[in-house]
């Protein structure tokens, strides 16, 4: 069977971001995308149709989960006695920011500050001396129904400034207090402006009908390829809307070369902070939708229980290269480079789910879509970070691979990685999710 090509590129990558300044543009930038692929929108809320082969995608929030169906091929339906399994990409649509708090106006020795929260392990002194816009979502009052209504301001509002040195009480740097040292100036004055009121101005809506909202700063730096030869991505959020455009350039590859399994695509958002929410990887939205997926084509609880059986999940999210500044941080033995493919991720202690049936499924792809596999592990005396593969495996059952782009400062406002592996990380995607049928 031929591997499935896609067109995932660097400069696609740097356009999918700077398009995507929140999980609810993730969302967004993907559904755009689907909906001129033939994919059609479902509503949780409602019956889906019986026999619905074809091509569909649910939002929940900041998440979203695609599949498609051909009708072609391989058997793709659900009837009794068949259980054709699935095989899921899963990422993260969230990164850490800074986000407004409920009560953000202030006014300080004649400054005008808005409140600001960490939202997931920021690396807090990257996001000093920036230019900031806000994006995100409102809940707006319309009669005696709530819409919701996103909001995205691509201008510098907001800045944390950094402490003058000669203040500082050794010039080593400043330890920064989440409470007390990352709240933004917008304003000179002795009286605090409603900011909820200015965004809600800007975005053409009455500020008396703003009833929630769910609000972030982004950098404004647009994501650019840099270095002497442009072979590396400087840009926002790549942990992991690097995975969400990888995914989705696999997903519709996998689309027009259909294998032996139903593609699906599952971006999570709440990852950076645990995934225990209605929308996150520990929710119900994965299940829910594989399990209505069967139903509705046929199938009962014996077949989707089969169907999950004979899945495995790849676990997309982005890797750690070797820091040339700090090589002593990594593992000796396990070198990662950029540009050098992308990257399987081991932990013993299943901080990463990769097991040994998930790890020969990603290889596999990998040799068949013939790009060059890393093989991460952390150290062993430093504490490792985590994904939504563990718990998407318990919630599914799944066999796992948590793999991943190796990229530079990650949790950074900024960060790096190279951009050949947009590529192969991508092509590696697309194999994963068109397998051969077992003969």
């Amino acid at each position: 069977m031929p591997v499935a090509e896609t067109t995932a590129t660097a400069t696609g990558l740097c356009e999918f971001i700077d398009a995507s300044p929140s999980p609810f543009h993730v969302c967004r930038t993907v559904a755009a995308e689907l909906d001129d692929h033939g994919f059609t929108r479902l509503a949780e809320s409602a019956p889906w149709p019986a026999e619905s082969a074809g091509r569909h995608y649910v939002v929940r929030g900041g998440s979203l989960v695609a599949w498609a169906d051909s009708g072609t091929g391989a058997p793709t339906g659900f009837h009794a006695g068949q259980a054709t399994p699935f095989r899921v990409i899963g990422a993260h649509t969230d990164s850490p920011n800074l986000r407004v708090k409920q009560h953000p106006d202030s006014a300080v020795a004649g400054w005008q500050m808005v409140g600001l929260e960490p939202y997931g392990g920021a690396w807090l002194n990257s996001w000093l001396d920036r230019d900031l816009g806000i994006s995100g979502r409102l809940s707006i009052r319309d009669g005696n129904t709530v819409r919701e209504q996103l909001i995205r301001i691509d201008e510098p509002i907001l800045r944390v400034p950094q402490l003058a040195i000669h203040l500082s009480e050794d010039r080593r740097g400043v330890q920064l207090d989440p409470q007390r040292h990352v709240n933004a100036v917008w304003g000179i004055g002795g009286e605090p402006r409603s900011f909820l009121a200015f965004l809600a101005e800007r975005s053409g809506i009455a500020a008396d009908t703003v009833l929630g909202w769910e609000l972030m700063t982004h950098d404004l730096v647009p994501s650019s390829l840099i270095g002497r030869d442009r072979d590396l991505v400087s840009a926002p959020r790549l942990d992991n809307q690097g995975t969400c455009y990888a995914g989705l350039r696999a997903f519709l590859a996998a689309i027009a070369a259909p294998g032996a399994a139903v593609p699906v695509l599952a971006m999570f958002d709440h990852e950076e902070v645990g995934s225990q929410s209605d929308r996150g990887a520990q929710s119900d939205l994965l299940p829910t939708v594989l399990e209505r997926i069967v139903l509705t084509r046929g199938g009962g609880r014996a077949e989707y229980l089969a169907a999950l059986a004979g899945s495995v999940c790849a676990s997309g999210d982005m890797a750690h290269a070797t820091h040339p500044n700090y090589q002593d941080r990594h593992e000796p033995a396990h070198r990662i480079e950029v540009n050098g493919g992308p990257v399987l991720k081991v932990n013993q202690n299943l901080r990463y789910a990769t097991d040994a049936t998930g790890a020969g499924a990603f290889a596999l792809a990998c040799a068949q879509a013939a790009v060059p596999l890393q093989r991460y592990v952390h150290r062993a005396d430093l504490p490792c970070g985590s994904t939504i593969g563990p718990m998407t495996a318990a919630r599914t059952g799944m066999p796992t691979a948590d793999v991943g782009a190796a990229q530079l400062a990650m949790h950074s406002a900024r960060e790096m990685m190279g951009a050949a592996d947009v590529a192969t990380y991508a092509a590696a995607l697309a194999a994963f999710l068109t397998p051969e049928p077992v003969r």
